[in-house]
């Protein structure tokens, strides 16, 4: 499903979310409790993880990492790698030919991803330490709402990216239906965290959960994340969804600029 976009005067900061002052008040405060939660949860978030998407994970990662184009011999940078489940599919596809590189402001992240045995660096996905055109494939899994502003993220993605690479941005989205949020909640803010009892990290997998329902329920809608993919340079950008909570944004690196010059 493609999404309709209307023109968007472009702010000056364009957050992710609204702001969420139960658990952060400034963006010095917001970045700590990130890096915090994201450290403290690292251990066991892929058990996490593997409750929430009911174990179909890795499946849907790979379909989307392909539907976007990602084939063999890539060079691959995954911003928020996390604990690697996106990068661990990228390199199955990339190959023996291929790079991935991880990057994620976490250490606790960083030190979980480790184990996909890939380069990692510690930065911030809106000031990627990385030249310009270094990547043919620049990937995103679920960590797009943790960022500081949106128009500086794609436009650092863009800048990384060779001209004609590919942006491929997953993200969980609110449900339009009514009827759909309340389960959705339920699971993430209750199941998933009852379960996670099994393994005795009940309030850590419970506070994440309850902060990620949060995000997802305050996020800027599809139009704006698309009209900001387009004011960065980026060409066709679009949006396709699965079960109606699963967006996959991508966009392509635009081969000219506005003015129709070799980019």
């Amino acid at each position: 499903m493609q999404d309709s976009r209307s023109p968007v005067t472009p702010p000056e900061v364009l957050a992710p979310h609204t702001p969420l002052p139960d658990y952060y008040g400034d963006e010095a405060e917001h970045e700590s409790f990130l890096r915090r939660i994201f450290d403290d949860t690292a251990p066991d978030y892929n058990r996490i993880e593997r409750v929430l998407a009911l174990g179909s994970g890795p499946w849907y990662r790979r379909s989307a990492l392909q539907r976007a184009g990602l084939t063999a011999g890539a060079q691959v940078l995954d911003v928020g790698i996390g604990t690697g489940l996106v990068a661990r599919e990228a390199l199955a596809i990339v190959g023996g030919e291929g790079i991935v590189v991880g990057l994620d402001p976490s250490a606790g992240m960083l030190d979980q991803a480790q184990q996909v045995h890939i380069p990692l660096v510690r930065a911030l996905g809106e000031k990627l330490p990385c030249a310009d055109g270094s990547f043919d494939f620049v990937s995103m899994g679920f960590a797009m709402r943790h960022v500081a502003d949106l128009e500086a993220l794609f436009g650092e993605i863009r800048r990384v990216l060779r001209p004609g690479g590919t942006a491929c941005i997953l993200e969980l989205t609110r449900p339009k239906s009514g009827l759909a949020v309340v389960p959705l909640r339920a699971f993430m803010t209750g199941v998933v965290p009852n379960v996670a009892r099994l393994w005795r990290r009940h309030d850590h997998a419970k506070s994440l959960m309850q902060f990620f329902w949060d995000t997802i329920d305050a996020c800027v809608p599809p139009e704006t994340i698309l009209a900001s993919f387009d004011r960065a340079g980026f060409a066709s950008a679009r949006r396709t969804t699965a079960l109606g909570m699963f967006s996959d944004y991508v966009a392509t690196r635009a081969t000219t600029d506005r003015a129709g010059r070799a980019s």
